[in-house]
């Protein structure tokens, strides 16, 4: 084989390799906390331990089958966060057990584990609320993410904030109080068996409601047909009507959710303390009116809106992204419409403007125009006017919106609605105090295989036993950089399985040199000198050593996208070692054993071994057996 023409510039690649190297830590000191510290994971650590309980509509124990779906849902959304290696399993017939590396807050996790049920709802009324309890009722632990912010459509002007309550408001529908809730409590016959069910446990519980209420119900039945009829004006109520409807303000909101829809949006004494403190999933009926407040953020926290059924759903959005809005200056969530999606968004957009556009009588919003507004579980994260027919994507903003909210909802989005409702029952810290046991025999097992290699390179190699020490340590350099950065960047946590991936890396290391070396060697043995040999070797090797380093970067990268938790962990460090090898190899290994071959004192063959090499290969007297058998030592 001839020699490669040309003379090898060997201060390139030292170039390359050292800008490299301070770019990394360039990041490192100069971005985050600016301290040479990587994210450690939950076994190192420690964390959050967040457990679950999950009930069906019924408020019974959920299905395997549900409980799974649920389990990877939250999985997805919490893995979306960066590489934190959380764990999400499942424990029992309803509980799921979540727990995460510190650097998630137990706010930021809970908002990952929230429904997240997504509906666009015309507005067809609203209301300002009348807060008259002495204290507010305690809010059901249910983890519910309230996203703060307004919103607004493309083609859309702002969303309005002051709603005129002056305006005696309408409901779309107009049976009595006492007729809507007899027909919300008794189930329909075309309801299939599941809803059937929920129907009648709700009207088991608006039986007990009805029960604890006394004659009260009947006074607010009363109360309604009055408002429907307009001889009452329920954006103002005097203080008789209110002292005659105090006993609602006393219902717990599991109590207030099987409501009828009239009672909650025209009583003065259902508050939005109340509707908020609903458990997840209160609303989720697309099919039926609902009520629900808005937020301190947005505006409107101290307004109660009467929506229509949901024309347009969750189901309907394609995807979420999150990013920063320079024209409004504030962070954004822009929803994209599936085919279907984005008719029935239109449609939905097309039908408020020509109820908005009606008379006075209309039961369009109290504020004179058309409002679509965005249900996130049982509140309203915006209700923009609308001054137009919108084709095309929306537009959640302002009003409090930040990048970490931004990014939470895109996630939840993105990754579907649970299918159950969840209480938090515990939320613990994890001690690391196993894990930092266990590193320290994994490092101290690391540390033994690397004296290992580095004693049989020096023993093996002679002086190229120097040239494996010195490329370790610059591969050292490059994965401690690359672990704090992509900390920062991606949230990449290193756990035990990381630092595994890490140790079983040093021998595909180790295994790139040897076969740069022995390739080194097999020119030796042809009688050439170690200058000459060099790129001849470097050739050979190059291919052997891309091939094998595909192979291990492919099975990391299969093993990364299939597994999950501890073993994608292992098999991201595995990965990103696999390319650290290759730039180790071609930047420095080569480079470096190319520049020593110039000297004299490191190719004679005492300090670098290859001359006993070629020795062997003339042999004694021109070639005896036993030279013959020394050939064959390598």
């Amino acid at each position: 084989m001839a020699a490669p023409s040309g003379q090898f510039k060997v201060s390139r690649y030292f170039l390359v390799l050292a800008v490299i190297l301070v770019g990394l830590y360039t990041l490192v000191f100069l971005t985050g906390d600016k301290k040479p510290h990587p994210r450690l994971g939950l076994d190192l650590r420690g964390g959050t331990s967040m457990t679950l309980s999950a009930s069906n509509q019924l408020g019974k124990a959920p299905t395997a089958q549900s409980l799974g779906q649920a389990r990877q849902i939250i999985a997805n959304r919490v893995n979306a966060t960066g590489v934190t290696e959380a764990e999400v399993v499942t424990e029992g017939n309803n509980n799921i057990v979540v727990n995460v590396a510190r650097g998630i807050t137990e706010d930021k996790l809970k908002q990952l584990v929230a429904p997240a049920q997504l509906n666009f709802r015309e507005v067809k009324s609203q209301l300002s609320d009348h807060p008259v309890s002495t204290s507010s009722p305690s809010p059901s632990a249910s983890g519910s993410a309230k996203p703060s912010g307004s919103a607004s459509a493309k083609a859309s002007a702002t969303p309005s904030a002051k709603a005129s309550p002056s305006r005696s408001a309408k409901a779309s529908t107009s049976p009595s109080a006492k007729a809507s809730a007899s027909a919300s409590a008794s189930p329909a016959a075309s309801l299939n068996p599941s809803q059937s069910a929920a129907a009648a446990d709700a009207a088991k519980r608006l039986a007990a409601v009805q029960q604890k209420l006394g004659s009260t119900y009947a006074i607010a039945g009363q109360y309604i047909s009055a408002v429907q009829q307009g001889q009452v004006d329920p954006s103002n109520p005097d203080a008789n009507t209110i002292s005659l409807l105090r006993p609602f303000a006393d219902l717990s909101p599991d109590e207030v959710a099987v409501l009828p829809p009239q009672l909650q949006f025209y009583l003065p004494t259902v508050e939005c303390s109340q509707l908020n403190a609903r458990q997840p999933g209160s609303i989720s009926d697309p099919a039926q009116q609902v009520i629900a407040c808005g937020t301190a953020a947005g505006g409107d926290a101290d307004r109660k809106y009467l929506l229509d059924v949901a024309k347009v759903t969750g189901t309907d959005v394609k995807s979420a992204t999150s990013g920063f809005d320079t024209n409004q200056g504030g962070w954004i969530v822009t929803l994209k419409f599936t085919s279907k999606g984005g008719s029935r968004w239109t449609s939905l957009t097309d039908q408020a403007m020509k109820d908005g556009s009606g008379s006075s009588s209309s039961s369009s919003s109290s504020s004179g125009g058309a409002q679509v507004a965005i249900v996130l579980d049982n509140t309203v994260v915006s209700a923009p006017q609308i001054q137009q027919v919108i084709v095309g994507d929306a537009v959640i903003n302002g009003g409090g919106i930040n990048e970490q909210s931004s990014g939470i909802l895109a996630t939840q989005l993105n990754y579907g609605s649970l299918p159950l409702s969840f209480s938090i029952q515990s939320v613990d810290s994890v001690s690391p105090t196993l894990g930092s046991q266990q590193l320290e025999y994994g490092l101290l097992a690391g540390a033994i295989g690397l004296i290992l290699v580095v004693a049989y390179c020096l023993f093996y190699y002679r002086a190229l036993g120097l040239v494996v020490i010195a490329s370790l340590v610059v591969s050292a350099a490059l994965v401690f950089g690359s672990l704090v950065v992509l900390g920062r960047i991606m949230g990449f946590t290193l756990s035990l399985a990381g630092i595994a991936g890490f140790i079983v890396a040093i021998g595909i290391t180790a295994d790139s040199f040897v076969v740069f070396f022995e390739r080194l060697k097999d020119e030796a043995k042809e009688g050439r000198t170690m200058r000459s040999s060099v790129p001849r070797a470097w050739v050979r090797a190059r291919r052997t050593i891309l091939s094998a380093d595909a192979v291990s970067f492919l099975a990391a990268a299969i093993l990364y996208w299939l597994a999950a938790g501890a073993v994608k962990g292992f098999a991201f460090t595995l990965g990103l070692s696999t390319i650290l090898d290759l730039l180790i190899v071609f930047l420095f290994t080569h480079p470096l054993v190319a520049l020593l071959s110039r000297s004299n004192t490191f190719s004679s063959p005492r300090v670098s071994g290859l001359g006993a090499l070629r020795a062997a290969k003339a042999g004694p007297a021109g070639g005896t057996r036993f030279g013959t058998v020394r050939t064959k030592e390598s």
